[in-house]
């Protein structure tokens, strides 16, 4: 079976203010294109399909068009909301939706009902795990802890229950909306570890034959089973070296004459590289030698975020800069100081330490130095984290229903 895995289209996201809905079309385009002539028999979209709950118009009717043209295709899709989509609203009409074959899998309870397809080989289930919050799904899945390998653990036990049941021979495959251990993160994804820890062990996906990650925005292979397809655009420029592209995996049959059970099938995956509206640079230094520097004319159509390191602020830096780099977006000032700079120190202390850490550092300082015992540093987590879910809980509604009103999938 040939899977074409992508995930993060974060329809709606501008680029530091320079919209990206044309280049997102473009997207959708290639995606249908060689969901045809690579004769694709499933794509499968790993979560964040939309950049908020609440989309503006312009990104509903770009997934809607996406959504008539994969059907029109013929090709199932199976997608699962993420961490940026609201699970309700994008699960409304999943079972009138799914009669088109396009398959929404919202809803953390029915994360063990599979959209079974079949090839040359015999069956292979699709199980859709959407973002899991913690909190909003512990007991809807009856986890030990409200931590994110605890709700993905009990998600798989639930998926291996349902694959036990199924005929000999039966593929496996994942789609999963999760930071798993090993991944390489970028500046564009929404922090989901504030209060906990956010990454989950790749032993969590034991037992199936393939992993279709979403959530970080690098294409990048944790294991040969377990991959991150990646945004297919840039969204920050942490992803100036990112080569933005989707997987063509191809699944065979399962090893059936040893007896090994689900996760032996070979499998095989190609990167497919996506249009790329605009490359990105990120350049360094004083403004003089960028103006100047001939290394740079590479650059000269790239969208840019220039920081620089003069000692005194030059005078109309960015209308300098647009002269010569006229798709300069962002400007950052990061002036050259002595190692003994109380600034540059300061700022060395900061870096690295996660909102916890900062917190705790400040109640020490004000304290003369005693940091905070442990039920304080508890409280503290436990404040950081009602934040987090009330920003990524509210409006999402992650351990929601579909609104579906069909119990067959």
């Amino acid at each position: 079976m040939r899977i074409l895995h992508t995930s993060d289209w974060h329809l709606g996201r501008s680029f530091h203010r320079v919209n990206l809905l044309t280049a997102q079309r473009e997207f959708i385009d290639h995606l249908v294109t060689t969901a045809r002539e690579r004769e694709a028999d499933a794509v499968v979209v790993a979560g964040d399909v939309y950049d908020r709950a609440v989309p503006p118009l312009t990104a509903v009717e770009l997934f809607d068009d996406a959504l008539h043209r994969l059907a029109e295709l013929g090709v199932p899709t199976v997608m699962i909301s993420g961490n940026h989509d609201s699970a309700r609203r994008l699960g409304v009409g999943a079972g009138l939706i799914e009669r088109a074959g396009v398959h929404l899998r919202t809803d953390p309870a029915e994360c063990a009902t599979p959209v079974v397809l079949d090839d040359a080989h015999g069956a292979v289930a699709f199980y859709g795990l959407p973002y899991l919050e913690p909190r909003l799904v512990r007991e809807t899945l009856d986890a030990p802890a409200a931590g994110h390998t605890a709700v993905l653990d009990a998600a798989m036990r639930r998926v291996r229950a349902d694959l036990a049941t199924r005929p000999p021979g039966t593929r496996a495959v994942v789609l999963a909306h999760a930071f798993v251990t090993g991944g390489a993160v970028s500046d564009s994804e929404r922090d989901i570890s504030v209060g906990g820890v956010a990454s989950v062990p790749a032993e969590v996906f034991d037992g199936v034959d393939y992993v279709a990650l979403g959530h970080l925005h690098g294409c990048q292979t944790l294991t040969e089973r377990i991959r991150y397809s990646g945004s297919p655009l840039a969204y920050s420029f942490s992803e100036a070296p990112h080569r933005k592209s989707m997987w063509l995996v191809e699944l065979g049959p399962a090893d059936t004459a040893e007896a090994v059970g689900p996760g032996s099938a070979a499998l095989s995956a190609e990167r497919v590289d996506c249009p790329v509206p605009r490359p990105l640079a990120r350049i360094r230094g004083r403004i003089e030698d960028l103006l100047a520097d001939p290394g740079l004319a590479r650059h000269e159509d790239a969208w840019v975020e220039a920081t620089l390191t003069d000692p005194v602020r030059p005078q109309e830096p960015m209308a300098r800069l647009t002269r010569r780099f006229p798709h300069v977006l962002t400007l950052a000032f990061d002036p050259e100081r002595p190692p003994e700079d109380p600034l540059a120190s300061y700022a060395r202390r900061l870096r690295g330490r996660d909102d916890q850490q900062i917190a705790e550092d400040f109640v020490a300082h004000v304290r003369g130095g005693r940091g905070p015992d442990a039920a304080e540093r508890t409280v503290l987590g436990d404040a950081l984290e009602a934040v987090r879910t009330e920003e990524n809980g509210a409006g999402r509604d992650a351990g929601g229903g579909t609104g579906r009103t069909e119990g067959t999938r």
